[in-house]
């Protein structure tokens, strides 16, 4: 274990490795587009982070330096988790090697959790899938694990080659502390047991971004991302990590043992998209969710030791990774450590 630097339910176990689910046609709403603006400080940008050379292999996902190298040959597991009010503080976010943040309904966001070489057997709240999932999933060749979705989605999910694990004993378990569908907790490595037991395969995924050296051209030490009326996260510099707030509340994880503390990343990557509402198929019955475009192009943002980088984002299709690229059209590299990537609505403001 790394130490801690630390849609309503749907009552379904799902074992679709071997289905196939219809490409479905996507009814879009685009969202009227406003230019997102930022607030920049003039103040003389942090020096140079430089990167020293890991001696060992290091995660695709994080650019760090693995504690047991033999792990890094195994696939990723992409874990949902629940960000609603009811769910705070969440449980093993600070033992993922990676995390991303994006939209649902009523402007709240969740989180997708990403595993490789780590675990944690205290994980959750897991909840339901959305349509902007497997975009991001499909080039790592993850697993996902989710406590259901609609229908629509699901065939979505499935049908974009990702596959879907569900509510399953002993991996998944209620915790009594918390209601439904807040309560439902994942053991990583049991999840893993279950994938192989159903023949999920996974290979070792691709590089998240280009791991390097940073060279910030700005200060950025108090970031505020507005996702929504109802959402606005705000990422400190303390000097070692960001840490979290959201809507003027300290974002905090817990532990089994009732620890708690304050959610922290080492970088945040925010990829601009347009946001738009995905429907279900014609004739299929279901509701509308939130959904974010991910291929094409946008603008990122990196932040990292107290500094930023303004760039772009490219993919052509959901096959690729993200390609980040700086202001002078040169590859954006990310200095090793911990990332938390925003998928952000281009209408939004973020500030610093």
């Amino acid at each position: 274990m790394r130490p801690s630097h630390i849609c309503l339910f749907a009552a379904f176990t799902i074992a679709l490795g071997a289905c196939s689910g219809a490409n479905a046609v996507e009814t879009t709403t685009t969202s009227t587009t406003v230019p997102s603006t930022t607030t920049t400080s003039t103040t003389r940008p942090p020096t140079t982070t430089t990167t020293t050379e890991p001696a060992g292999p290091v995660s695709p996902l994080n650019g760090l330096p693995a504690d047991d190298p033999t792990l890094l040959e195994r696939g990723v597991l992409a874990v949902k988790i629940d960000n609603h009010w009811n769910a705070r503080p969440q449980s093993g976010i600070m033992e993922a090697d990676a995390v991303y943040e994006l939209l649902v309904e009523a402007g709240l966001t969740r989180f997708i959790s990403l595993f490789h070489d780590n675990d944690s057997d205290y994980l959750g709240p897991m909840r339901s899938g959305r349509p902007t999932d497997p975009t991001l999933l499909k080039p790592l060749g993850a697993i996902f694990a989710i406590s259901g979705a609609q229908d629509w989605v699901v065939s979505r999910i499935v049908g974009s080659g990702v596959h879907v694990i569900g509510e399953v004993r002993p991996a998944t378990f209620r915790i009594s502390s918390r209601s439904a569908p807040h309560n439902l907790y994942v053991d990583t490595a049991q999840l893993r047991d279950y994938a192989a037991g159903r023949g999920y395969e996974s290979e070792p995924p691709a590089d998240l971004f280009a791991w390097g050296d940073f060279e910030p051209t700005g200060t950025a030490r108090h970031i505020t991302l507005g996702f929504s009326p109802e959402t606005t996260v705000v990422w400190d510099w303390d000097g070692e990590r960001y840490v979290r707030t959201i809507n003027g509340v300290e974002g905090q994880w817990m532990d089994k043992d009732g620890e708690l503390g304050q959610i922290s990343a080492d970088t945040l990557v925010v990829l601009f998209a347009r946001r738009y509402t995905s429907s279900p198929p014609a004739g299929t019955s279901g509701s509308s969710v939130p959904a974010m475009d991910t291929v094409g192009s946008g603008r990122a943002l990196v932040f990292a030791g107290g500094g930023l980088v303004e760039g772009t984002w490219t993919r052509d299709d959901i096959d690729h990774m993200f390609e980040l690229t700086g202001p002078d059209d040169d590859q954006l590299t990310v200095p090793p450590g911990i990332p938390w990537i925003s998928v952000f609505p281009d209408s939004r403001t973020v500030s610093w």
